[in-house]
Parts: C-alpha cells; sequence; structure tokens
C-alpha cells in the first residue's frame, strides 16, 4: 500500500507575529481621555479630580482675583460714568436739585458702584422728597422716582413768612400767590433746629389739623384766620373778616363747641352799642359763662354774659337819670334863695 503523507502548511513568522499583535491589540483597553464622544468640561472634571487639594485651592484664589480685578476695572471705566438722570413722579420738588444731588454722589464712584440706599436717603432730604426710589439704567443712568410730600398747613414764622408744612411738620416752602391759602394757619412755631422742637412742632401740626376737621364740619373755618398754639394747652383762634381784632381763648378741649357758643356770644353782642369795642371772648372757664372783654379807650374792661352787661348798662343810665334829676332838684331849692336876696 502506499503511505500518503499529508505536508504541513508552514507559515512565515511575520504573519504569525502580525496575527498575534492584532488580536493582543484588540484585547487591550482604550485610555479614556482618547475615548470619543467626551466633552471638554468632562475632560477638565476628569483632570481636576488628579489634582491634590492645595493647588484647588490656589486655583480658586487665582480665579477670584482675576475676577475682582476685572470688576474693579469695568467699574472704573468711564463707560459707567454718569450722564443720564431721569426723574418721575414730581410736581413741586425741584428736579435740577435731584439731578445735581444724583451726579454729585455717583460722580466719583460710576453708576456701576454706586450706592443706591445712601442716594436715596440723600434725596429724601430735600424739600417736598418725602420718598425717593433709585434704579441703575445701565450702562450710565440713573433713574429716580420720587413720592412727594403733600402740603398740610401754612405755618407763620416769626419774620412774617407763610411757609407750607406737611403732616410731620418738614417745612416743604414758602406760599406762593398761586397757591391756595387754606381758611386758616398757624401761629407758634419752633424754629429751633432740634430734635425736640421737631417733637412739639409735629404735635402743633396735628393740633391744627384735628381743628380744621371739626371746624370743617360745623361750618365755622371760614371765620377763623389763624390759631395761636404757642401753648397747646391754651388754644386761641384770631377771627376772619370784620372779626379780625377780635380773639377767642379756647383752652385745651371741646375747641368746635366752645368756638361755636363764643360766635354765637358775638353774634348777640353785635346787635348792641359795644359790639364794635369787643377785644376777645374767653371759653376755658368749663361750665362757667363766657367772658367777653371791651375795649374803652385805653382800657379793657370784662364783663360775663351780654344779659349782665345789659344789665350793667341799665343801671349806668339809671344813675344818669338819677344824677339830673338831683341837679334840678337842687336848682330847684336854690331859686326861692336867689328871689329873696334880690328883694333885700
Amino acid at each position: 500500500m502506499r503511505e500518503q503523507v499529508v505536508a504541513q502548511k508552514v507559515g512565515n513568522r511575520s504573519g504569525i507575529s502580525g496575527k498575534g499583535k492584532s488580536s493582543a491589540a484588540t484585547q487591550r483597553p482604550a485610555r479614556r481621555d482618547r475615548e470619543t464622544g467626551l466633552s471638554l468640561a468632562t475632560r477638565l472634571r476628569n483632570l481636576v479630580n488628579y489634582l491634590p487639594v492645595a493647588l484647588k485651592v490656589a486655583v480658586a484664589i487665582v480665579v477670584a482675583v482675576l475676577v475682582f480685578v476685572g470688576y474693579r476695572a469695568a467699574a472704573a471705566a468711564s463707560f459707567f460714568q454718569i450722564r443720564n438722570v431721569e426723574t418721575r413722579g414730581i410736581s413741586r420738588a425741584s428736579s435740577e436739585s435731584i439731578a445735581a444731588a444724583v451726579r454729585h454722589d455717583v460722580g466719583a464712584s460710576g453708576v456701576w458702584r454706586a450706592d443706591l440706599a445712601s442716594l436715596s436717603a440723600h434725596l429724601e432730604q430735600l424739600p417736598w422728597v418725602r420718598t425717593a426710589v433709585v434704579t441703575r439704567v445701565l450702562p450710565n443712568g440713573i433713574r429716580v422716582r420720587v413720592t412727594e410730600r403733600q402740603p398740610r398747613a401754612v405755618v407763620r414764622t416769626s419774620a412774617g413768612r407763610f411757609m407750607w408744612v406737611d403732616e410731620d411738620a418738614v417745612v416743604l416752602g414758602e406760599m406762593v400767590p398761586t397757591d391756595q391759602m387754606p381758611n386758616f394757619f398757624l401761629r407758634g412755631w419752633n424754629e429751633e433746629a432740634s430734635a425736640a422742637a421737631k417733637v412739639e412742632n409735629k404735635e402743633k401740626v396735628t393740633k391744627l389739623l384735628e381743628l380744621q376737621h371739626d371746624w370743617d364740619a360745623l361750618g365755622l373755618s371760614e371765620r377763623v384766620s389763624e390759631v395761636n398754639l404757642i401753648d397747646t394747652h391754651d388754644v386761641r383762634a384770631q377771627l376772619a373778616g370784620d372779626d379780625s381784632q377780635i380773639e377767642v381763648r379756647l383752652g385745651a378741649q371741646d375747641f368746635g363747641s366752645r368756638l361755636k357758643k363764643a360766635l354765637s356770644v358775638l353774634d348777640s353782642e353785635r346787635q348792641t352799642a359795644r359790639g364794635p369795642l369787643i377785644s376777645y371772648i374767653i371759653m376755658s372757664q368749663g361750665e362757667k359763662k363766657p367772658i367777653v372783654g371791651l375795649i374803652t379807650g385805653n382800657h379793657v374792661s370784662e364783663s360775663t354774659t351780654s344779659g349782665e352787661s345789659s344789665s350793667s348798662e341799665e343801671r349806668t343810665k339809671r344813675e344818669s337819670v338819677s344824677e339830673k334829676t338831683k341837679e334840678k332838684d337842687s336848682k330847684a331849692r336854690n331859686q326861692p334863695k336867689k328871689q329873696e336876696q334880690k328883694r333885700t
């Protein structure tokens, strides 16, 4: 039998080694930083995870310093210098004064670094400004929204000037001819620049507004021209019109009813001969009858009610009549004596 020999195929070494290398290469894991599909942020996070803690702190400090320096540079740039001031809600306040105050406070710091709270407090010190809401209008503007103070009363100063004030006793400005004058104004304003004077003046304005409310309800406000509040426990009303020389002393309470009663007494006295001589009426005696003061020459006489004053006038008339009768009687008695002397 013929033997069959199967010949073995021998490959080259390069082929065998290449095949082994390719299979080994396929079995090796790929490096993470070379994986496809990873974003830049992910790669940075992976890098930071390998950094030590001290290096991380140093990097954070450097970044903060760079941000601060950039902020200072941006804020100090001419790009943020104040150029525009916008005001809203103004009718009596001076827009020029508000703009000047804004430019003064913001000029050095710039709009970006402006202290808005301090600026608002500064603006609220100006006349007529009750509140001021300040906002930035980047890059170079400031907007001011104003709530104005409302004039509530007129006070007369010691120099004779008439000034508007609000309910907080803040002097707003001098009254101008175009303003509508209230029925009466306040006298007795404390002009001292102190906290105690401000508290006192606020109490007086509150008292004046109460009087105005009560007298308006009774229809008496038009008959008063001035209220003297030098002493709030001794309120005095100076009357208006033909009664401008008359002062009514009302005391510390019941101002509406007392003024109404005083005017009733005055109107009844006007019908008598002594009506033009009335100087004042005192109503602060509680339940006692009012006292009417008269001017007679350089003297002032007092009487209580009109009934008592009329009785005093009647007594005066009776005394004058009795004196005249006495004179007639004396003349009649002297006539016989004169006739006897002629005969002798």
